[in-house]
């Protein structure tokens, strides 16, 4: 099974974006998915996440009120809003997912088993 993500861009301080993530395999389930951050010269870091188990949907302090993860996914495709964005979203995000039979969700990126490719986001001031 494979993640792709997409949707990434330059846009401006401000703007908006919306990414994608989409597995490749038709009958992939994972209920614990998320999207992480990587800039250049740091840790890859949580942004957000969902359970889609209930909807429940979690995100970092960081981003919180900015970003969102719609409830009405389409099948086997995940969606990050991106609002308000600034220069310090600048980063390649992936997506990632526990896997199967997984239903707690976590931060912690070493939890994740599957991940995409990643999405390079750039803002600009």
């Amino acid at each position: 099974v494979q993640l792709q993500a997409y949707g990434g861009g330059l846009v401006q301080a401000g703007g908006s974006l919306r990414l994608s993530c989409a597995a490749s395999s038709r009958t992939f389930s994972s209920a614990i998915m998320g999207w992480f951050r990587q800039a250049p010269g740091k840790e890859r870091e949580f942004v957000a996440g969902i359970n889609l188990i209930g909807g429940t949907s979690y995100y970092a302090d960081s981003v919180k009120g900015r970003f969102t993860i719609p409830r009405d996914n389409a099948e086997n495709t995940m969606y990050l809003q991106m609002n308000s964005l600034k220069p310090e979203d600048t980063a390649v995000y992936y997506c990632a997912a526990r896997g199967t039979g997984i239903t707690v969700m976590t931060r912690s990126r070493h939890q994740y088993r599957y991940w995409g490719q990643g999405t390079l986001v750039t803002v600009s001031s």
